[in-house]
Parts: C-alpha cells; structure tokens; sequence
C-alpha cells in the first residue's frame, strides 16, 4: 500500500513539474516576440512630420546681353533663385570656365513633311554636330523621329560614326511624333548622364503623332534637368514660307516649340537660309558653352507632386541682361537628387 501511494506521489511530482515547464517556456516564448501594436493615426502624422527629404534641384542658367551674346565670368554672389517665390540657398555653383563635356541629343525629324528637304535637314544635322562636338570630349547622340522614335547612334565622342547614321537615313515616316521623341530620350538616356545635358530638335513642323502631351515633354525635361534648344527648318533652302520672313515664328506650331523651348531653358531658332542656320548652330554652340549650374536644396522638401515654380534673377539686376532658365519642376521622388 505505501508503494502505491509513494508511486502515486512521484507520479503526481512529475506532472506538476511538467506543468511548470511548459508555462515557464510559454512565459519565455511570449517574451521573446517583440509585441505588435498599429500606430494611431496621429503617430503616423508625426512620424512623416520628422522626416526630412534630402534633396537638391540643378538649374542650368544661360545670360545674354542686349545683342543677345553669352554673359560670361559671373559668380555664385550674382545670382538670386526663388522657387514659388521663396528664397533659395545656392549649394554650388560650376561656370563655363571649368569646362564640363557636353551631352547632346540630336533629334532630327523625318516625317512625310520632310521629304522635299530631307536632304537638307541632313546636312543641317551634320553641320550641327561638326559644329558644336568637340572631339574627345563632348558625346552626340544621335535620334530620327517620324512614325516611331529611334536611336540610330548612342552617345559617342566619334564623328565618323554620328556621321555614318545621319547618311543611313534614307526613307521618312508618315507623321510627327516630337513629343513622344522629347519624352523617351529624356527618360532613358538623360536622367543619369553625370555632365551638362540638351537636346537639339531640328523639325520643319508640329507634332501629329504622340501620345505624349508638349506640357508632358516639358515636364520630363525639366525633371531630367535637360535644356532644349530647336532649329525650325520650315523655310528649307529657299527661305520663303509663304506670308512668313526668316527667323519669324509663324503658327501655333512655331509658338509650341519656342515655349517647348522656354520652358526647359532653352531657345528655337526659325531659319531660312542655311547662312541663317550655320549662325543658329553656331549661338547654341556659345550658349551650351557659357551655362552656369547652380544647385539649391528646396526650403519646402516635399514630394508632394506639386508644380514649383523657379524664378532666376541677377542680383545687381543685370540691365540690359536677359536670364534663361527651366521654369519649374514637379516636385516627384523622380526628378530631384
């Protein structure tokens, strides 16, 4: 009888140890896990509040005087930059005295409109890139656009080969798609080139084409921190478009193509005569060369997808002296460093 109760008694023993056991492992396993809880919504709020978005907005900044030539040798001190009328802090500053290589995007347009003055807009082309490159240092792309964009030569620091695809270009398309053309360079060749970027249109008319709108093309442009300067080859050789002198902007198209322009820091020029175009080659060589890139962190560091204007003024005021600069910018996580 007491062997069964001393059986009973251990038995017993060994289950409550057993018990024990497996709460205290419980207890442990339950302190091990961190513990989860969902954030209110005002915790939320003012974790966003905390964050702080590093970010810096390049502005390429062209002066001209009165006769329309390139300012050169200005500082840092001579410049004021606003964005949605708010001063700006400068956090650096390149002038054409150090020389940076140019990127360039040729686009030539080779639409049905084209075809008369195919030639021309070839040798146009050339002239260009002969013009502005300077070898082994500046890189040329480049792009036909018609029906469809392409990429006929990448960007390279040879002639022989920017030569080759501009005289491979044989049969134009059936419409314009300009925008689309703008669009697609930008995205994917100008975003992450590291040196001065632009891109040069040379186009006899408007765009018919693209999905892409012109406030999509200047958006993207602006985003990429890309200049567009364009050469209008309506005029052709003759230098005659019915009702319209040389160098005049004529239609909306015209009008789309100067503000395409303006709004990225650049100019158009409407030629008609290939003296006339030699010269525009020759001013968008200066202008390139003479851009000053000013830098500044945006006292409102949200990307919020809103438009930011920017506003670059002189600060002796310059007279006589006109600043070229992007216009704005669209405040996404894309288009700021």
């Amino acid at each position: 009888m007491k062997t069964v109760v001393r059986s009973s008694l251990f038995v017993a023993m060994i289950v409550l140890c057993a018990l024990h056991a497996r709460e205290a492992s419980a207890q442990g396993g339950q302190t091990a896990q961190p513990a989860t809880s969902n954030p209110t919504a005002s915790q939320q709020d003012q974790e966003l509040d905390s964050q702080v978005f590093i970010r810096e907005v390049r502005v390429p900044i062209t002066v001209l005087d009165k006769k329309k030539e390139p300012v050169v040798g200005l500082t840092v001190n001579d410049f004021l930059i606003l964005e949605d009328k708010q001063p700006q802090q400068i956090v650096s500053f390149t002038n054409e005295s150090q020389n940076q290589p140019l990127y360039i995007g040729v686009l030539m347009d080779t639409s049905s409109s084209t075809a008369g003055k195919l030639r021309f807009e070839k040798e146009a082309a050339l002239n260009f890139i002969h013009t502005v490159a300077r070898l082994r240092k500046d890189q040329v792309a480049f792009v036909t656009f018609d029906d469809e964009v392409r990429l006929l030569q990448d960007f390279t620091t040879r002639l022989d080969l920017l030569d080759k695809a501009v005289n491979n270009v044989k049969k134009p398309g059936n419409h314009t798609a300009l925008y689309d053309a703008v669009w697609q360079i930008c995205d994917e060749k100008m975003r992450s080139i590291p040196g001065r970027r632009a891109l040069v249109v040379i186009t006899d008319g408007d765009d018919t084409y693209s999905r892409a709108t012109l406030a999509n093309a200047i958006d993207i442009a602006q985003r990429t921190e890309t200049v567009i300067f364009a050469i209008s080859t309506k005029a052709g050789f003759s230098g005659s478009v019915p009702g319209v002198e040389a160098g005049q902007v004529a239609d909306r198209g015209d009008r789309d193509l100067e503000k395409l322009c303006e709004e990225t820091g650049g100019r158009a020029f409407f030629t008609g005569d290939i003296l006339a175009l030699e010269r525009s080659f020759t001013r968008v060589a200066r202008e390139m060369r003479s851009q000053y890139i000013a830098t500044y962190r945006p006292t409102n560091n949200r990307y919020d997808g809103s438009s930011r204007r920017i506003e670059v003024k002189l600060a002796n005021k310059g007279k006589g002296m006109k600043v070229t600069a992007k216009s704005g910018y669209t405040a996404i996580a894309d288009g700021i460093r």
